[in-house]
């Protein structure tokens, strides 16, 4: 029997990538990463040193969970998230949905009249390639200003105000609604192929034919883009066909 060409997914054909909280202090004196949301994938932090927090706005209001090394902490989507650096924080990253995520699942929490127009929100939003002195400081740029939108969010939200907050997942719905499709695409070839398999797996078992077994393999993979500059930190990542797609410079 021929076996697959590519690596299958990772289980549950999540992404998979590790960071290193950012540590310039933002303007309320707070060092780490850039507050975004995401559409349609939960993501969990697993954290593997260091200390620090992640900072979340959600309907439960605002929230400041610490994190240390061997804790796990997890938002669905629709959670604001704000990687906070408490010293040398390092964590892996696990993602729902493999690929979604480099896809454009994701929006960040940039002033209102960035978020009204798509075009000034893609400019602030991109990243020139690589990981030199221009894309950090893009990348600090693109920080600060997610940082300063988020602040007004988080204020109104502890005022017991929660309609800004509301309009600000309201204005991200609208920015990705057109990659709906290729996300949809990515999803039935990614996540919901694997359950599907699974499915398929728990039929042969339950017939008492499991042929499937006879592909039985193991895979490996090492980081293949390190120290680029993600949304949260210095981020390393895997290329693994079907689950994270190549760094395109975020």
């Amino acid at each position: 029997m021929v076996k697959p060409s590519l690596p299958q997914p990772l289980p549950g054909a999540v992404g998979l990538s590790h960071l290193s909280a950012y540590d310039w202090e933002a303007a309320d004196g707070v060092c780490g990463g850039s507050p975004h949301l995401h559409l349609v994938c939960t993501e969990a932090y697993v954290v593997t040193g260091g200390r620090g927090a992640v900072q979340t706005l959600s309907p439960d209001g605002y929230r400041d969970i610490p994190l240390e090394p061997g804790s796990v902490a997890w938002f669905t989507p629709g959670t604001v998230h704000r990687m906070v650096q408490g010293g040398d924080l390092r964590i892996t990253v696990l993602m729902q949905n493999g690929g979604l995520p480099e896809a454009g699942d994701a929006v960040f929490t940039f002033p209102p009249e960035v978020l009204a127009d798509p075009d000034r929100y893609a400019a602030a939003a991109t990243l020139p390639p690589g990981t030199g002195p221009q894309t950090a400081a893009a990348a600090r740029r693109r920080r600060d200003l997610a940082v300063e939108g988020y602040l007004a969010l988080r204020e109104a939200l502890v005022a017991g105000d929660d309609g800004r907050y509301a309009e600000f997942q309201r204005a991200a719905a609208r920015l990705v609604r057109a990659k709906v499709p290729n996300w949809r695409e990515l999803w039935r070839a990614g996540a919901l192929a694997t359950a599907e398999r699974t499915g398929a797996q728990l039929d042969a078992l339950e017939a008492g034919e499991p042929a499937y077994l006879a592909d039985a393999t193991a895979y490996e993979a090492a980081p293949t883009r390190l120290g680029g500059f993600g949304m949260c930190g210095r981020r390393d990542e895997y290329n693994l066909p079907g689950t994270t797609l190549p760094y395109g410079g975020e």
